[in-house]
Order: structure tokens, then sequence, then C-alpha cells
């Protein structure tokens, strides 16, 4: 049975990690407030180089080895493609239907994290991202979100949630748990170095930033890249894929709050009951919440034997 020790770690893992999804459910305020329209390459980037660049040359390391073709993958699938993809069809999808599909990455977390790592999350961990999953639908359908289905931006969402699925269990598989904050500045380099060309391509010159512009790139790149994907990849490195995947799906939660508090958007007791639902079944899908569970479950005791008397 864990110590107390190693329960109270593993809920401050939890508690770090949930960090991560808190702070990117702020990026679609920050994103509507602050930062030019239609310009989501170009923020992607900006999001993600000066904040690796910045953070590299605060560490001087620089990968060695067969590190520097793992950083270039790691990149590439957590940030540079991912990015792209997500934007395509944050434009190409309502937004409903969009954080439906991203909310399925828990389910693709765990299978490729068994195919790769051989890792089999617990059946009720599978249960409380199914009923997270359905939280985020019944969340996002409260919105009144409504719009056709373009399969591009379908294809879009479905490659995005899998790209980060197969980086996520690789920063698993490949990242020491002492050097997550050097591996961290790697992959925002190497993502970032990928999606410049990409914005150059498809948006042209970059715009120029007013003062809420130039804050919230420096939110979203320190607060938002640094800090979060750091205490995520953490997360990574100490809790079951599966589980720190489940964590992920409070982002549309928090995103929905702020939409509410920054945005004027609606917000009713059908949000709620959704909210309750999602939030239920991150805690249900966390190691210290299933023993904490078990512990309080009555014990059966054991029937009662007759002894006979020898003859």
């Amino acid at each position: 049975m864990p110590s107390v020790e190693d329960t109270s770690a593993t809920v401050r893992t939890v508690l770090l990690t949930a960090v991560a999804p808190v702070v990117w459910g702020s990026t679609y305020a920050v994103t509507q407030l602050a930062l030019p329209p239609g310009r989501p390459m170009f923020s992607a980037a900006m999001r993600i180089l000066p904040a690796g660049l910045l953070l590299l040359l605060w560490l001087r390391r620089l990968p060695r080895g067969r590190w520097w073709g793992r950083a270039a993958v790691l990149g590439t699938l957590n940030h540079g493609l991912f990015f792209a993809l997500l934007y395509v069809a944050a434009y190409r999808l309502p937004s409903g239907l969009a954080a439906t599909l991203t909310a399925l990455s828990p389910l693709v977390v765990m299978g490729v994290a068994r195919l790769a790592l051989g890792e089999r999350q617990p059946r009720v961990t599978v249960l409380a991202s199914l009923a997270g999953v359905a939280g985020v639908v019944l969340l996002v359908r409260q919105g009144g979100h409504e719009g056709g289905v373009d399969p591009v931006g379908v294809a879009a969402a479905v490659g995005a949630v899998v790209s980060s699925a197969v980086g996520f269990v690789l920063v698993k598989r490949w990242t020491p748990r002492d050097g997550v904050l050097v591996t961290t500045s790697w992959q925002l380099v190497a993502g970032g170095l990928l999606l410049v060309p990409v914005a150059l391509v498809t948006e042209g010159a970059p715009p120029v930033l007013d003062g809420a512009g130039v804050l919230g790139l420096l939110y979203l790149g320190l607060v938002g890249s640094v800090l979060g994907y750091v205490v995520w990849f953490r997360g990574l490195t100490r809790m079951d894929a599966g589980a720190v995947a489940v964590v992920g799906l409070v982002n549309p939660v928090v995103g929905t709050a702020l939409g509410v508090v920054l945005l004027g958007e609606p917000f009713g007791w059908g949000h709620l009951a959704a909210t309750g639902v999602v939030l239920g079944g991150v805690l249900a899908a966390q190691a210290p919440v299933r023993r904490a569970a078990r512990r309080l479950r009555p014990h059966r005791r054991a029937p009662l034997v007759p002894v006979c008397a020898p003859e």
C-alpha cells in the first residue's frame, strides 16, 4: 500500500499537472481579446518560438547525440504539426464539433500508450475518460454552436489529436524525470522553427502588434507554453499517460468559464451540470481518488465457519 508521503507526492503531481489545461483554457479568450484576427499560424509560431529561445538561452544546454532527432520529432508532434492542424480545424469547424473531437484525446493517448509502452489503464480510468468526453459534449451543446461538417476540418482535428497523443507518449518514453525543463526548451524551438515558414507562406509578412498583442503573446508564450508544457510533461514522466490525458479535459471547462467572465458568453444550469460531469471524470481517473474510494468502501466480513468439537 502506498505511504502517506507517496500519496501526497501523487496529489501534488496531479494538481501541478492540472495547471497546464487551466492555462491552456485561457488561450481562446486571450486570442479573441488581444491577438490580431486571421493570423493563426503567426500567433502559434510567436507563442512557442520566442519562449523556447528564451528558455534555451537561460538553460544553455543543446541536444546531444540522438536527442537532436528526438527534439525534432517531439517538437513537430507536440507543437508544430499539432498547432497547424488545430488552427485549421478551428477555422473550418464549428467550435462545438472541434472541442468534441479534441476531447477524444484521452482515449487516443490510452490506445497509443498501450501499443507503445504496454501501459494498461484501469477500467475506471477508461470509464472516467468516457464520462469526461460526454461532459465536454454536453458543455459545447449548451453553447448552441451549430454549423456544417467540413471533412478537411474533421481530418485536421483528428490529426491534431493523434499528433499530440503520439507526442505525449514519446515524451513519457524518452524524457528523464529530471530533464523536463531542458527537453521542453528544445521542443518549443523545434516546433516554432517548423511553424515560421508555414506562417510566412500562408499569411505573409508578420502584422504590427499593439501593446495588447505584445502582452497577449508574452502571456501565451511564457505562461501558456513554458509553464504549461513544463508541468504537463513533468506529469507525463510521473503518472500514467491516460490519467494525465484525462486531466486535460479541464481545458474546455476553463475556456467556458473565461468566456462567461471575459467575453460575456451565457452560462446556465446545463453548463453547470456538464462541468460537474467533466470534473467528476477527471477526479475519478486519478489514483489518489481511487485509493481513497477503496478505503471508504465497507469491508465484507468473512463468513463464520462452525468449529466442531472433537468426538
